[in-house]
């Protein structure tokens, strides 16, 4: 298998309310939910950078494809990184997911590995991480 990742699909309880933080409040490009005429086909896919995609799929959906049953959900199963090339648009980034509905959970300030970063939720609980890397150069 070579490393390959092309979609990342994100689990979601309310896919309206989820494509509106993530279209409207963060301000991801999207054209809107598709595939409503299948049945567990619903999905709001957003389009990243170099080919990757973000999809929105409702959790019971990915339970029936998937072939598993639906369980509790937890918010540390994983983190979506997103890096940046200030602390300005660390504190940036994370007001603006603030003012999208995002719940704070950690304020953007110093890394114990020389960093800067942020924690925040998504309206499903998904976790990410907003964060500046004095090693990293992010590319525009």
């Amino acid at each position: 298998m070579k490393p390959r990742i092309t979609v990342i699909t994100l689990g979601v309880d309310d896919l309206e309310k989820s494509l509106a933080f993530y279209r409207d409040g963060l301000g991801f490009p999207t054209e809107g939910i598709v595939g409503k005429e299948f049945e567990h086909g619903a999905v709001a896919f957003f389009d990243l950078q170099s080919g990757l995609k973000l999809a929105l799929w409702p959790r019971g959906d990915i339970a029936h494809d998937a072939n598993i049953p639906q369980g509790a959900h937890s918010a540390t199963e994983c983190t979506i990184g997103h890096n940046v090339n200030s602390k300005a648009e660390v504190d940036a980034v994370m007001e603006q997911a603030k003012k999208a509905g995002a719940r704070i959970l950690k304020p953007a300030g110093e890394t114990f590995w020389g960093g800067y970063a942020g924690y925040f939720q998504d309206p499903d609980d998904h976790v990410w991480e907003v964060a500046w890397n004095p090693d990293i150069q992010i590319a525009e």
